[in-house]
């Protein structure tokens, strides 16, 4: 119980990291500094720990790579819009 409580506290606290950076892109419209090929190897790795934890059947490592996958796509997704 305990490894799975750390496992969830760890993959949310990483998760929502992004968070701060979206709402500030989201009120500025500013991308300029926003690396576009970081996000996405970011997301290219968020979605190879998906496959690992559907493979592993791990439902912390599943969900919390699920929504940083999500949080990730949005900042690409700023950074593509507000060119």
């Amino acid at each position: 119980m305990i490894e799975e409580l750390t496992g969830i506290t760890a993959g949310v606290l990483t998760s929502v990291a992004t968070l701060p950076q979206i709402i500030k892109t989201y009120r500025t419209r500013n991308v300029e500094d926003i690396s576009l090929f970081m996000f996405t190897v970011l997301l290219l790795g968020l979605l190879l720990w998906v496959a690992y934890g559907i493979i592993n059947d791990d439902k912390p490592i599943i969900f919390t790579n699920i929504v940083a996958c999500v949080l990730n796509s949005i900042m690409i997704y700023f950074k593509v819009r507000y060119r």
